[in-house]
């Protein structure tokens, strides 16, 4: 493990058991340090408590479908709770927490702002990342070089999750939002599903063709991004739907016509996703095609699309803002409120 300006850089190689353990062993003392506290901070930011015994019925369950459709991701959850030295059911909570915290119809200010460019411009995929729990505390970024795949990717993670967001050495982006909707079920959670596109597919045609056949879990908005295409691709249920343009832009409600009867967003937090929206699309109309990482990070900072820390760890805030560029390898990243830190770079 080499740091990054603070954020710890892992890089992590060969089958997937050794991948994790690689993860794992490079984070040991601060994932059981998370685990330990409060139950990954579950029990800071849910309405009502859970315990660890509680919770392995539906660990057991999320489990085995795992296993069942990515087999080598179960491989690499057990290669990371080897290396830190936890027990297969607490690596596996960290995979599940947010599946576990379920989706609650109370206001918000925020979860994440995303948007995408390809037209006259290099590509680029830039966010926010809008969290509750605090969790700026457990960020880190891995580099992947599966023995078994021929590309590589760089992964910005929180909390031994093997997956977020990031870009592969093919040039594919992968960025995400949370929508709220359908039945959150036993499946594959979104962010592994986002790891397995950046291990398996060269660009978004194959990354969509690879999504469609995944029992995915819950809700989510992925915004893809190669060199020629930016897609957002709602999920609900067991149902797709995409946006695609030489520009995207998605926050927290749903845009497609198909899905915005679904939407389970409550009315505060769809005003704020609307100004969010609003902001996002009309700054990147105003970003030149030659903009550069610094001139997103500044239009990332802004508000409302960065949303500040109010003091309340049950509240989302803006915990991390980044910039892929996918036929560059880069990923920069600011952690905690983006106008106030400053920019650190991962290359492939």
């Amino acid at each position: 493990m080499t740091a990054g300006g603070g954020i710890p850089f892992i890089r992590a190689s060969g089958d997937p058991f050794a991948v994790g353990r690689a993860h794992g062993e490079a984070l040991a003392g601060p994932l059981r340090t998370f685990l330990d506290d409060s139950l990954c901070r579950l029990n800071k930011v849910m309405p009502e408590p859970v315990t660890r015994d509680g919770l392995l019925p539906s660990i057991a369950a999320y489990r085995a479908a795992v296993a069942a459709a990515l087999p080598d991701q179960a491989e690499e959850v057990a290669g990371l709770a080897s290396g830190a030295a936890i027990t297969q059911d607490e690596a596996w909570l960290l995979q599940l927490r947010r599946e576990i915290m379920g989706y609650h119809k109370v206001p918000t200010a925020g979860d994440c702002t995303t948007y995408a460019r390809t037209a006259h411009s290099a590509p680029v995929l830039a966010q926010t990342i809008d969290l509750n729990g605090d969790l700026d505390h457990y960020i880190s970024v891995l580099e992947i070089a599966r023995s078994d795949w021929p590309r590589r990717s760089v992964v910005l993670s929180f909390g031994g999750l093997l997956g977020y967001l990031g870009l592969n050495s093919d040039g594919l982006a992968v960025g995400l939002n949370l929508v709220l909707g359908g039945d959150w079920r036993p499946g594959v959670p979104p962010y592994l599903a986002i790891r397995h596109l950046l291990d398996t597919a060269r660009d978004v045609t194959e990354a969509l063709e690879i999504l469609r056949t995944l029992p995915l879990a819950s809700s989510r908005t992925l915004v893809l991004c190669d060199r020629e295409r930016a897609v957002c691709v709602e999920i609900l249920g067991d149902k797709l739907r995409t946006i695609e343009d030489a520009e995207v832009a998605h926050t927290n409600h749903f845009l497609h016509p198909d899905f915005v009867p679904g939407d389970e967003i409550n009315v505060f937090a769809r005003n704020s996703s609307v100004r969010r929206l609003k902001a996002a699309t009309a700054g990147l109309d105003e970003l030149p095609p030659e903009a550069g990482p610094e001139e997103h990070f500044t239009l990332l900072s802004q508000s409302p699309i960065c949303v500040p820390n109010r003091g309340d760890i049950r509240a989302e805030r803006t915990v991390a803002a980044v910039v892929l560029l996918p036929d560059r390898g880069e990923l920069h990243v600011r952690p905690g409120d983006p106008s106030l830190s400053r920019t650190q770079v991962f290359r492939l």
